[in-house]
């Protein structure tokens, strides 16, 4: 089967002995050909897949990571086909509360959480002060022209919100059209270099740029910690959910049912967890990770207290209509 990920997502399928996907092939016999980083942003692997799944063509892949939001749109679109619990017990049993019951997918019929995480700034200490807030990001001097912003437009809008005072996850449209000219401002005046989706980390190791808008897990499995800091921002947090769907003429679902259920074995997840860093959707691991790493056992990364998710923030589900309608508003600002 072809599964197609994000990168960093998983850990190293060719290392010998230390991979969860070779433990899984050889338990299976199922052989996946992993396309890593073949997701870099939700919007460009749409335009990829769109064009065969519209026209009720296969799209050459039989599982895909998308974000919560998108895997919310394509359910609606019917691209996706529906998941078969039978297959994956381990599944219902282990999906943490946060993630068990989306409004879009109540009982995870279409999707599955691969993994969470949250949305927050990384800067490199060897080249910068700390920043702190999203304020100092968008408006410090040193920065300018310094920084990047993501191609996500939910959690760069929901950060920028959060800056302003806003609810990510209860605005208006009046809210919205304020909080996209103030990110303007910050697109004109020359402070944003230009906005990335997974690539913002080829120009964090390039020191191209000092800070940037970061995914949690990317700042120790893809950037390797050290300099580079993950700091969640003084206003709050954006909250996101990777989900694996299977796409309309996939003709290995019940494959991909086989592996979504080996990654919700508590075991399995915490080795998967204990490498890519992100918030795991699965109960249990926690239990089993100091088998694999011991300093993670109380990461503030993988495992979240309530006073951290306290600060954290979901944006706010809307109809695709409405969702295409903010976008073209957050891609006229993308595009200066």
């Amino acid at each position: 089967m072809v599964f197609s990920n994000w990168i960093g997502y998983l850990d190293p399928i060719n290392r010998p002995d230390t991979s969860t996907m070779e433990k899984f092939e050889a338990e299976t016999g199922i052989h996946v050909d992993y396309k890593n980083g073949d997701v870099n942003d939700n919007e460009t692997f749409f335009s990829k897949v769109s064009p065969q799944l519209q026209d009720c063509k296969s799209c050459s892949r039989d599982v895909f990571v998308v974000t919560d939001w998108m895997a919310a749109q394509m359910k609606d679109l019917g691209w996706l086909q529906k998941l078969d619990h039978a297959n994956m017990p381990n599944v219902d049993a282990n999906l943490i509360p946060l993630v068990k019951s989306p409004d879009y997918d109540p009982n995870r019929d279409y999707s599955v959480p691969w993994q969470a995480g949250m949305t927050g700034i990384c800067y490199n200490a060897e080249l910068t002060d700390p920043v702190l807030s999203w304020e100092q990001l968008l408006t410090r001097p040193d920065l300018k022209g310094k920084i990047e912003l993501g191609t996500e437009m939910r959690d760069t809008m929901g950060l920028t919100m959060l800056m302003m005072g806003k609810d990510p996850a209860a605005f208006t449209d009046a809210d919205f059209t304020d909080t996209i000219a103030e990110l303007q401002k910050y697109v004109d005046n020359g402070q944003v270099r230009r906005f990335a989706g997974n690539d913002y980390i080829d120009d964090m190791k390039s020191g191209d740029i000092v800070a940037c808008q970061a995914w949690s897990g990317d700042v120790i499995n893809l950037l390797g910690g050290g300099k580079f800091k993950y700091i969640q921002p003084e206003e709050g947090f954006m909250v996101w959910i990777d989900n694996m769907v299977v796409p309309n003429k996939a003709t290995h679902k019940t494959n991909v049912e086989t592996m979504m259920n080996f990654y919700y074995d508590p075991v399995n997840a915490a080795q998967l967890a204990a490498w890519n860093y992100y918030l795991c959707p699965v109960q249990g691991a926690d239990a089993e990770i100091a088998q694999f790493d011991k300093s993670a056992v109380d990461s503030p990364y993988i495992f979240l207290d309530d006073a951290t998710m306290a600060n954290g923030h979901q944006f706010k589900s809307m109809s695709s209509d409405e969702g295409e309608k903010l976008q073209s508003q957050f891609n006229e600002v993308m595009s200066g």
